[in-house]
């Protein structure tokens, strides 16, 4: 293998074997331009053990540059990307420092979406019910059922069961840190006959009750309360779009970044029952 030091072409590279008509045949030939045959790799020697691609470009390691990227790809200009069909993705992202391997400064356009920019799409969504949709549990398959959620001024939580001969009904654990106890309400339904059940009192454990004298509790209860470990919902507010939102860290901010309580953004309960 000769080996020399520098090497100038005044015209073009042609590295192979190819005719490649578009970089121009004969006179026509654009100066400047090169033809790689392939394969070709780039950066580090031993950061490939196989052919993977007709380019495989590895991080830089060459001592000689003082400043080694932290990049092996970076491009300046519009740039598409074409997929042939030999492999199941035309593009596969995985890696980088973060949770997130993909980043998009600005909005996305997925013609297979309707509609197909992500800021629309997320708008439209914000708006509509939030469904669920699934094969249908009793007739199978050819039907479907599709659910949507509750609604509403908060972010709430409940919990929900049957109290039988017993006048305490004992919250989770955990719901001491995950809401406000001055935020909790709660439904009864008697069961079986009429027993005049009413809450006594209530703290971030449990829930005491009281019924007529004589008559053991039996009844269905929902307990409802608003969570604390997050800010307020925002229930209105000025904006043309959901990005409007006060609170950037349900909408701008890098998701490895956010912070949703976030004491610059907090703003009133939406529910106090004391």
């Amino acid at each position: 293998m000769a080996h020399i030091s520098d090497v100038e072409i005044g015209k073009r590279l042609f590295l192979g074997n190819g005719r490649p008509i578009a970089l121009g045949i004969g006179s026509k030939e654009i100066r400047g331009s090169a033809y790689l045959e392939g394969p070709v790799q780039m950066g580090t020697a031993d950061a490939f053990s196989s052919v993977l691609g007709t380019v495989m470009i590895a991080r830089d390691k060459n001592t000689d540059n003082k400043n080694q990227p932290s990049r092996s790809l970076h491009v300046k200009g519009n740039t598409r990307l074409e997929g042939d069909g030999d492999t199941a993705h035309a593009l596969n992202v995985s890696g980088g420092s973060s949770s997130s391997p993909l980043k998009v400064d600005g909005d996305g356009i997925f013609t297979a979406l309707s509609p197909s920019n992500l800021t629309s799409r997320f708008s439209v969504a914000d708006s509509k019910p939030k469904p669920f949709d699934l094969v249908h549990p009793t007739k199978g398959k050819g039907h479907r059922l599709r659910y949507a959620c509750i609604e509403g001024p908060e972010v709430g939580v409940y919990y929900r069961g049957r109290l039988k001969n017993d006048t305490e009904i004992v919250l989770p654990y955990y719901w001491k840190d995950l809401v406000h106890t001055d935020s909790i309400t709660v439904q009864l339904q008697p069961i079986g006959a009429h027993q005049d059940i009413i809450v006594k009192r209530w703290d971030a454990e449990k829930i005491y009750l009281q019924a007529k004298p004589g008559f053991p509790i039996n009844c269905f209860y929902h307990v409802y309360a608003e969570r604390k470990d997050i800010n307020p919902l925002i229930v209105e507010y000025a904006g043309d779009t959901s990005l409007d939102y006060p609170d950037p860290n349900f909408t701008t901010i890098q998701e490895s970044e956010r912070v949703f309580n976030d004491p610059q953004y907090a703003g009133s309960r939406n529910t106090i029952t004391i």
